[in-house]
């Protein structure tokens, strides 16, 4: 009758060789999880604390802000929260007169979608308008950034901006859903103020409209095809 080999005995480098392999395998592992753990950690920060990217899927805006552009939004200062989640808390800055704003719309029967608009009304003010023209407090707001001429035939208010609330409105007046038919924003709602265009694509306005992602891909790789649907002069635009 044979007796057990000891392979270790009779092959100790072979049997280290095997140890170190399977702790370096193991280590390559719990490495690699870490890393993606950091990544995901730094996307949750970044995106919930300092910047966003964002796409204008709206004329509301023109011609200060592109059906096509795409923007950087800092949060800094305004806004921390868990991305894609509802779980977000209002900071210190508050928004400027006539500042660029992406807040949460409240349109709970809408799911509260994102809009970006031009602060016009502080809290404690009175906003009225006439014939098209936007009073503050008894005093005609200029308002150079409109593309069109105010309408004579626009009379709304007078509105009292609750404390704690702002007043927003759309550059492109007579293509803007805004304040002027769903109220005032409270603090809270304010997400942050536009950085950057960093890109900006010639496309149709549903293609940008949420869950439309095969459309977009094709807008994307047709810009890759033909690049003269590159808006170019508005990249690296800073606000």
């Amino acid at each position: 009758m044979k007796a057990d080999v000891d392979t270790e005995a009779v092959f100790p480098e072979k049997v280290q060789q095997e140890k170190i392999e399977r702790v370096t395998t193991g280590d390559r592992i719990w490495h690699e999880v870490m890393s993606w753990f950091w990544v995901i950690l730094a996307f949750l920060f970044i995106e919930g604390t300092l910047v966003q990217a964002r796409v204008i899927p709206s004329g509301s805006m023109e011609n200060t802000v592109l059906i096509g552009d795409h923007l950087i939004v800092s949060r800094i200062g305004y806004d921390a929260g868990i991305p894609f989640t509802n779980v977000h808390v209002p900071l210190w800055r508050n928004p400027k007169r006539q500042q660029i704003i992406v807040f949460r719309a409240p349109l709970p029967e809408q799911g509260f979608p994102d809009f970006i608009k031009r602060t016009i009304g502080l809290p404690g003010e009175t906003i009225e308008i006439k014939h098209g023209v936007v009073f503050i407090n008894g005093n005609a707001l200029a308002e150079p950034y409109r593309p069109d001429p105010p309408n004579p035939q626009e009379n709304r208010g007078p509105y009292k901006v609750p404390a704690g609330d702002y007043f927003m409105m759309g550059d492109n007046r007579e293509n803007s859903y805004d304040s002027r038919y769903w109220g005032f924003v409270p603090r809270e709602n304010i997400i942050g103020t536009p950085l950057m265009i960093y890109m900006s694509i010639d496309a149709p306005e549903d293609v940008w409209e949420p869950g439309h992602v095969g459309e977009r891909f094709e807008t994307y790789l047709n810009a890759i095809i033909h690049p003269s649907e590159v808006r170019w002069r508005r990249l690296f635009h800073i606000f």
